[in-house]
């Protein structure tokens, strides 16, 4: 997440809704508890990964895929609201 923790989340999360807004995930997600000004550039590097195993079947055989996809981006978190 940038900040130093990792997230790690089993099955496909909680779909988002606006009438929600800004409130926590309940299955999965990450807060952070500063902002990102004294990170490089200002932001913190966020690397986020899928893994999808896949089970076939078809023609009379079987078999399964795992597919991993990546990607890398640039998050800046500029306020951070603390509720007590």
């Amino acid at each position: 997440m940038g900040d130093g923790a990792s997230v790690t989340c089993n099955g496909p999360g909680t779909p988002y809704m606006s009438s929600e807004g800004m409130a926590q995930s309940p299955t999965c997600g990450h807060v952070y508890s500063k902002t990102s000004a004294g990170a490089q550039s200002s932001k913190f590097p966020v690397t986020a990964t899928s893994t999808w195993v896949i089970n076939w079947q078809g023609g009379g055989q079987a078999g399964q895929l795992t597919e991993v996809r990546q990607t890398n981006v640039q998050v800046a978190v500029g306020e951070v609201q603390v509720v007590s």
